[in-house]
């Protein structure tokens, strides 16, 4: 019985390296993250509870050990208190984007792996490559447009860029650091056939790595682009200042990002882009877990650096490239390139593999079973007895395994029906709504549910009041009545999740915008909440817009004026923030700035589009002191808008749809020239992008 155990937890092993590289699945809203978690947490399960059967069986656990064991180890300590520490919404860390189910998926598969033999660990190496090679194919019908050509396909499949990673970068790192181990394989095979099948692997994955790189090289669409490693240093710091230890917590970094970007960061081209990693790897790790988390890495650095000192001075040159050694140049490669780039769950899970297989082991047993003299004549209740310190060790693990497989179930259900949710909004199909609600039942602690499903509300409702006013029942107004309050319940349901993401607030504050027309009240709570998403976005130019757009509507030109202003000293070159400047301006009557105001936008857009014309047109208005004209349309510049009413007499907002308490209380909106504390200095002479 041991043996066949035994043999299933290799096997099952073995499945999980192999699939986990070249998994993805449609039936997720994000096809290729939520598999691939899914096959550590299911399949790693698996192995646990027929390891677990297997010790209750022999009473007896086998443990490998290797000089990786501890860095690993506070790695993944360093993840799991982070998450649960600092982390503020936990689907973030655990689900999508799940980096710390993918440390901690990785560090269980490191340690079920080292306990294999060396013999073993080469078969999990040619697993590995095998996965590779299939990669490969996968890049290369997709790049060569092979996969375009069936009709049958998602359309993210048919794209150029289509791989299992989700996108050519981490396509292009994994398999470079597969090569290594291919090579490492054809030298040492023996059979003249299998040697054939590992050449043949070796050019497949070999020209995939080239076309990846290929369509990636500068210019190309699918060229990636970071933030610079400057802005992700001073991210880093200023992330640290709030939380030394733990750092901002896994998953989190986009919420690092939109607080701590430095104001210099509005004078690149990427400006508007938030960033939900940093520069690389490394970076990314500091910021999430903190100095806990840097001490992990630098442990493993040293553990590498003492481990290829050894190596170095054992193995011949000409066998560097051999069993365990190519696993070990495949680790340095990676390590590398995790230095400059960074990573998906993909390269976090093949970087434990490579450890695993790179590293040197010492084997110990420990006996688990006990006897009993006082019950030396019952040989059944010995036996039990026997068993039960081995029962005892298996048992919490068993109860865990329980939990996390039916809570995995249920969080998997919830995004597969989103992923129809939101197929369903596409195709303006009403079971959207049965069907976010049905998500948000299955798993109520993912706020972008909560998002789609107040902005579908929010659509009902104002599809209902679309109706001509002599015609509007009082029926008609009690649903919009109850979807408004649906849409607000579900936006503060979406802030409550994560109260320090400017995002979130954004979309509150969007929302109660989008009731001023329907109901009173609505114009205060969208002050607050915008101004809450600017104290968390301090330097996005939108939001200052956008906060002084509800100003605007409210008739407060004076505070609307201010608020431009801001957002014209956090990006100085940013034309819509003078184009609503100078309307604002106008409705004040400082007729002479808004004209300069409005010349400066003149300045900033291409002649040949649009916005020039509309810019052009409120210029000629301005100059002709007609105050009351509305510009044309354009396409960027889009002037503040005064909300008409849409029901008479409107709706009462009941009490309980005033947002949640702000994380960071937001600061008076100041003159132009004083500081604003806690976000960026106003100067009078911003950066300007180049």
């Amino acid at each position: 019985m041991s043996k066949i155990l035994e043999k299933i937890e290799l096997y099952l092993l073995y499945a999980v390296v192999f699939l986990f590289p070249i998994s993805f699945l449609p039936a997720f809203a994000n096809a290729f993250e939520p598999v691939k978690l899914a096959i550590l947490v299911y399949g790693l399960g698996a192995v646990l509870l027929v390891k677990a059967l297997r010790l209750i069986t022999t009473g007896k656990l086998e443990l490998s050990s290797s000089s990786f064991d501890l860095p690993v180890l506070l790695i993944a300590l360093a993840f799991l208190a982070s998450a649960i520490l600092r982390t503020p919404n936990k689907m973030d860390a655990f689900f999508l984007p799940g980096t710390a189910t993918a440390v901690l998926g990785g560090t269980l598969l490191y340690y079920l792996v080292n306990q294999l033999s060396q013999k073993e660990k080469e078969m999990g190496r040619m697993l590995l490559f095998g996965s590779a090679t299939i990669f490969s194919l996968i890049v290369l019908f997709a790049t060569t447009g092979l996969l375009s050509k069936i009709p049958q396909l998602p359309l993210y499949m048919q794209q150029v860029a289509f791989n299992p990673s989700g996108g050519l970068l981490p396509a292009a790192i994994f398999l470079a650091v597969a090569l290594p181990l291919g090579i490492g394989l054809f030298i040492s095979e023996k059979v003249s056939g299998k040697k054939a099948l590992l050449g043949a692997g070796l050019a497949v994955v070999s020209l995939g790595l080239v076309l990846a790189i290929y369509h990636m090289t500068p210019g190309k669409p699918f060229s990636p682009r970071f933030p610079s490693a400057s802005v992700s240093w001073a991210v880093a710091i200023d992330s640290l200042k709030v939380s030394p230890v733990f750092g901002v917590g896994p998953g989190n970094y986009l919420t690092a990002f939109s607080r701590f970007r430095p104001i210099e960061y509005n004078a690149t081209d990427l400006w508007a882009v938030k960033f939900a990693t940093a520069h690389d790897f490394f970076m990314t790790t500091f910021t999430e877990t903190g100095l806990l988390g840097a001490a992990g890495l630098i442990l493993l650095l040293i553990a590498f650096v003492r481990l290829a000192k050894a190596k170095m001075r054992e193995v011949k040159l000409a066998n560097i490239l051999l069993g365990e050694n190519a696993a070990l140049l495949s680790l340095l490669l990676l390590l590398l390139l995790l230095a400059l780039f960074p990573v998906t769950a993909l390269l976090i899970a093949v970087l434990f593999m490579l450890l695993a297989f790179a590293a040197q082991t010492k084997k110990s047993s420990i006996n688990l079973s006990g006897s009993s003299s006082e019950l030396a004549g019952l040989q059944a209740t010995q036996k039990l007895t026997s068993r039960l310190p081995a029962f005892l060790v298996t048992l919490p693990i068993l109860l865990a395994l329980a939990y996390v497989f039916i809570r995995g179930g249920s969080v998997l259900a919830a995004d597969a029906r989103y992923k129809k949710a939101l197929d369903a909004i596409a195709a303006n199909d009403t079971s959207a709504y049965d069907l976010l609600r049905e998500a948000i039942n299955l798993n109520p602690y993912v706020d972008r549910y909560h998002i789609n499903y107040a902005q579908v509300n929010l659509a009902l409702a104002n599809s209902i009041a679309q109706t001509p006013a002599d015609k509007i029942t009082d029926q008609d107004r009690t649903n919009i009545s109850q979807l408004i309050q649906q849409a607000i319940r579900e936006g503060k349901s979406s802030v409550a999740l994560n109260p320090l993401r400017a995002a979130n607030w954004e979309v509150l504050g969007r929302i109660y915008q989008a009731l001023i027309p329907f109901a009173e009240g609505a114009d205060a709570f969208a002050t607050q909440s915008m101004a809450q998403a600017v104290a968390l976005d301090p330097i996005n130019p939108n939001l200052r817009v956008a906060l002084g757009g509800v100003y605007y509507g409210q008739q407060d030109y004076e505070t609307a004026i201010r608020v431009f202003e801001l957002a014209t000293v956090a990006k100085s070159d940013f034309p819509n923030a003078h184009y609503n400047l100078a309307f604002a301006l106008r409705e004040k009557g400082d007729i002479e700035r808004a004209i300069s105001e409005m010349t400066l936008v003149l300045s900033m857009v291409d002649r040949n589009t649009a916005d020039y014309e509309t810019a052009r047109a409120a210029l000629e208005d301005l100059e002709n002191r007609r105050a009351t004209a509305t510009p044309p349309a354009g396409g960027e510049l889009t002037p503040p808008q005064t909300a008409e009413p849409v029901l008479e007499p409107p709706l009462e907002l009941p009490e309980e749809s005033e947002p949640p308490a702000a994380p960071i209380t937001p600061t008076p909106t100041p003159e132009v020239g004083e500081e604003e504390q806690g976000t960026f200095s106003l100067t009078p002479t911003p950066t300007v992008a180049p």
